[in-house]
């Protein structure tokens, strides 16, 4: 086999591979040459630069905003203690969030007190005052006070039992009705009151708890229903006790209509029969309904049991032997004189006489 120099040139040449290399040595020596005469060029123009390629771009001047600095502080100011005021019994304040007081969002300015609240003082009642209520409905109210007790003139203290929850304005009138009027009736009693019997006050419901029902006072915390009035004696005065005297139950009638719009009692319907109904229900041209039959004592009846055995009636034993009872009869019937003896009929033979006895029944 014979090669000839053209053949191997074809087959075995190695130009192609050296021309490519040489043009990547030449592309990379300008690449670097560019990049060395444009950072140059930044630094100075250069005069064959008709394009303004290599001219560095100006830039945009950035002015700084004035910002206003506060006054200087006057002399005579007195000068501000950079030490923090030493915490008293070595407790956090009250008012400043700690780790066991997580800071808690500002509250709302509180509500200025009504007129009432501020006459209801400690020295007429112990009702203090309780959140507004907001239940369903239109059940709840504003100015609500728990009224546990009415302070007398003379200092002592008519417990309600159990604490009422009322308007302060009720609870208000209850105060002066127990002050003023049920006072002097106790001490015509010869004593003085000590506990108010509450049978309701707050509870949202119907009236006489119908379903479906216009809304009660009692809903509205502007009512009460009260059973008793009870004396420091032991003596209770029943509103609706038919024991107690007709004079005493038609004092309290006439105290309670004049004191509050509506009076619920016997008579208005079944609901008020053991319980007066008091409120201050607010109806067109101030109108007041007073609906209480104070009824007559009841008759005085025959007791259950029989009466006491008179102490000169015999004894028991011998009052329940039949000889006894029937001790007049024999009695009468021995002194009676014998009927004459007739012939018997059957051969003149007679049969003993037996006394006659009582049949009983």
């Amino acid at each position: 086999m014979s090669f000839s120099l053209p053949d191997f040139r074809r087959k075995w040449s190695c130009r192609g591979y050296m021309s490519a290399g040489a043009a990547m040595v030449t592309a990379a020596l300008g690449l670097s040459l560019v990049l060395a005469e444009r950072a140059e060029a930044r630094k100075h123009a250069s005069p064959l630069d008709i394009f303004g390629i290599a001219t560095p771009r100006p830039r945009v001047a950035v002015h700084s905003a004035k910002i206003p600095l506060p006054r200087p502080r006057p002399e005579e100011a007195p000068k501000a203690s950079d030490e923090a005021p030493p915490e008293t019994d070595g407790k956090p304040s009250p008012d400043k969030p700690g780790p066991d007081k997580p800071a808690e969002v500002a509250q709302p300015p509180q509500k200025p007190l009504s007129a009432c609240r501020l006459a209801l003082t400690e020295e007429i009642a112990i009702a203090p005052s309780i959140p507004d209520i907001r239940g369903p409905g239109a059940c709840g109210g504003e100015d609500l006070v728990r009224l546990e007790a009415v302070v007398l003139p003379d200092k002592r203290k008519v417990t309600v039992k159990p604490a009422a929850i009322l308007r302060c304005t009720m609870a208000s009138a209850i105060a002066d009705w127990l002050r003023k009027d049920m006072v002097p009736l106790a001490t015509s009693l010869g004593s003085t009151i000590s506990e108010l019997d509450n049978f309701d006050s707050f509870e949202c419901r119907g009236r006489n708890r119908v379903v479906g029902a216009m809304l009660s006072e009692h809903g509205k915390a502007n009512a009460i229903d009260v059973r008793a009035i009870k004396l420091a004696n032991g003596q209770s005065i029943g509103l609706t006790d038919r024991t107690m005297t007709r004079e005493v139950r038609e004092r309290v009638l006439h105290s309670v209509c004049a004191r509050f719009s509506t009076v619920l009692g016997p008579g208005s319907d079944w609901y008020h029969e053991d319980h007066i109904h008091l409120d201050l229900a607010q109806r067109r041209n101030d109108y007041r309904i007073c609906q209480w039959n104070v009824w007559d004592p009841l008759p005085q009846v025959a007791p259950l049991l029989p009466a006491e055995r008179p102490e000169e009636a015999p004894p028991r034993e011998v009052a329940a032997k039949p000889e006894a009872k029937d001790g007049a009869d024999d009695e009468a019937a021995e002194k009676a004189p014998a009927p004459a003896e007739k012939p018997a009929a059957n051969g003149g033979k007679s049969r003993p006489h037996k006394p006659a006895t009582k049949k009983r029944r």
